[in-house]
C-alpha cells in the first residue's frame, strides 16, 4: 500500500488533538510529521478557535512544503537548477524598481542615509541612468531616471534597519523631510519613524519591538501599497501571482488597516489610503519560476499587459503587467547563461 500523504497524515493528527485525543503513533512515524505534531502539540490548548483554524492551515501548509521539498529530491539536476536559480543573483522574489528623476542623486541619497550599497549601475547614451541596482540590508532596490513611456513614480517603502534613530537623522541630512520621529508608540509595536525623501518617496524606518524575527530574519525592504479599496488587492494578488495573505488586520467598517502578502520569497504590504498615505501607482519587479506561466495568470485575474513575455538581452524571461490600481509588474525568470 502506498504511503499516505504528510499533509494526511498531519491533518488526523491535529483533528484529533483539537478534540483532546491522542493520536495513535505509527510504527514508524514519518521524522518530519513528528516534528510538525510537537509543534501542534505545545499549541494545542490555546483558547481561540479561529487561531486553532490557523494553526492547522499553516501546519498544512508546511506539510504541503516539505512534501513538495520530498519530490524535489527525484528531479533532474537540471531542474533542480532551475528551480534554485530563477531568480538574478542578489534579488528576492519582489524588488522595488523607483523611478526618479535624478536617479545618480537617489543612489547617493539611498548610501547616505540607508548605508546602502550600489551593485550595478547602466548609463544611457544621454549620461543618465538607465537601470542600477542598490543593496540595502537584504532587500534591494532598482532605480532608473526613467524614460518618456516611464516617467518618475516614487513609491513607499517599510525599511527595516538595526538602528532606526541614526537611520532617520542621517536621511534628514540628506535632504528629507519629517512626518514623524522614530517612537515606541507606533501601534505596530515597533520603533518606527517616518520620512519623505527629496524625490517623494516615502520611508517607513523600523525596527522591531518586542517580538524575535523568524530563521529567515527580517526583510529589509519591503514594498508598501496605499490603495483604494485595498481589501480587492489580496484576491488579485493570490490570483495573479500565487500570493498568500500572512495577516490582514481590518477595522470595524471592513477596510484593511494593514496586511502583509508573501509572494515566493519576500513580501510586501498594503493599507487602506487615508490621511498623507495616499496612493502612489509605482513600480515592482517580481521573480517567478514561470514568466509565461504568471503572466497569463495575472491577465486572467483583471491585469492588463504592458509587454507579452520575451527573452530579454539581459539574460531574464520577462514581461509586464498593470494592476487596476495602476501599480506595473514587471514579471521575470531569470535564464541565466541560456
Amino acid at each position: 500500500m502506498p504511503k499516505r500523504p504528510l499533509a494526511l497524515q498531519l491533518d488526523e493528527v491535529v483533528q484529533a488533538m483539537l478534540v483532546s485525543l491522542q493520536p495513535r503513533p505509527e510504527k514508524a512515524p514519518d521524522r518530519q510529521l513528528a516534528s510538525l505534531v510537537r509543534v501542534a502539540r505545545e499549541l494545542r490548548d490555546l483558547p481561540r478557535e479561529e487561531f486553532r483554524a490557523a494553526l492547522k492551515s499553516d501546519l498544512q501548509r508546511r506539510a504541503s512544503m516539505s512534501e513538495s521539498t520530498a519530490a524535489a529530491k527525484v528531479w533532474s539536476r537540471e531542474e533542480q537548477a532551475r528551480a534554485v536559480h530563477y531568480m538574478r543573483p542578489g534579488l528576492k522574489s519582489i524588488t522595488p524598481y523607483i523611478i526618479v528623476r535624478g536617479a545618480a542623486r537617489f543612489i547617493d541619497f539611498l548610501k547616505t542615509s540607508f548605508e546602502s550599497t550600489e551593485r550595478m549601475r547602466v548609463p544611457a547614451p544621454d549620461g543618465s541612468i538607465m537601470h542600477a541596482e542598490v543593496a540595502i540590508g537584504n532587500g534591494a532596490i532598482e532605480v532608473s531616471d526613467g524614460s518618456e513611456a516611464y516617467p518618475a513614480a516614487p513609491q513607499a517603502i517599510h525599511l527595516y534597519v538595526h538602528d532606526p534613530d541614526a537611520a532617520y537623522a542621517r536621511s534628514l541630512q540628506g535632504g528629507a523631510t519629517s512626518f514623524y520621529a522614530p517612537t515606541d508608540d507606533h501601534p505596530s509595536g515597533d520603533r518606527w519613524g517616518a520620512v519623505k525623501d527629496p524625490f517623494g518617496n516615502h520611508w517607513y524606518i523600523a525596527k522591531p519591538r518586542g517580538w524575535t524575527p523568524g530563521p529567515e530574519g527580517l526583510q529589509s525592504v519591503q514594498p508598501y501599497l496605499h490603495l483604494r479599496e485595498a481589501h480587492k488587492m489580496i484576491p488579485f494578488l493570490e490570483a495573479a501571482f500565487s500570493a498568500e495573505d500572512l495577516g490582514t488586520h481590518k477595522s470595524p467598517e471592513g477596510l484593511v488597516l494593514h496586511a502583509t502578502i508573501r509572494i515566493g520569497n519576500a513580501t510586501l504590504e498594503i493599507d487602506e489610503a487615508r490621511g498623507e498615505n495616499q496612493p502612489m501607482p509605482c513600480h515592482l519587479h517580481i521573480y517567478v519560476p514561470d514568466t509565461d506561466a504568471v503572466y497569463a495568470q495575472a491577465l486572467r485575474a483583471g491585469a492588463t499587459s504592458i509587454d507579452a513575455p520575451r527573452n530579454a538581452p539581459y539574460g531574464d524571461r520577462a514581461a509586464g503587467v498593470k494592476d487596476a490600481w495602476g501599480n506595473s509588474w514587471f514579471i521575470a525568470t531569470h535564464l541565466g547563461n541560456k
